[in-house]
């Protein structure tokens, strides 16, 4: 017999396996993450990254491609760093990150979360969420893409997939 399902999850909306997603605090359009339940933080790809200190808080001022495989769009962004962190990422090396708390939008919903910063030139996705930001606000269909909107400037290889 198996356990019984809480009342939230038959309520929670679905999330394909990559989705575009906008970071409102960051001035970030777009752009597309990969949903990935198996990494407990979620990345955001960051290079030129410095630290700046504003009366006695840190501060990370980065630049960002949210253009999967591109460079040709560029976002500069400053916020205050919560905290350093020492992440393992899928290669199995560790990495002391800064971490960030962020808006996202994705589904129509706004909500916080945080983002700890790396260079993902050489990972697919120039953003990965992992399982604490969509906990309890989502539940990931594997065998799909694009739940929530297409970025309206994506190229025809973005379509949305058939449902």
């Amino acid at each position: 017999m198996s356990p019984k399902q809480p009342s939230v999850h038959r309520q929670l909306p679905w999330v394909g396996w990559r989705e575009w997603v906008q970071l409102p605090d960051l001035h970030v359009d777009w752009v597309k993450a990969k949903i990935d339940s198996g990494a407990k933080t979620s990345s955001l790809h960051a290079f030129d990254l410095e630290y700046i200190d504003h009366s006695g808080r840190t501060f990370a001022r980065f630049t960002i491609h949210p253009r999967q495989r591109s460079h040709a769009h560029s976002c500069v962004c400053e916020t205050e760093v919560l905290d350093f962190r020492l992440v393992r990422s899928s290669n199995g090396e560790q990495e002391q990150r800064p971490v960030i708390a962020t808006s996202i939008v994705l589904l129509g919903q706004t909500w916080p979360i945080e983002l700890t910063l790396t260079n993902r030139d050489q990972m697919g996705f120039r953003m990965l969420l992992g399982r604490q930001a969509i906990r309890n606000r989502a539940l990931i269909d594997s065998g799909r893409s694009y739940y929530s909107v297409v970025c309206p400037d994506a190229d025809r290889s973005n379509k949305r997939s058939k449902r």
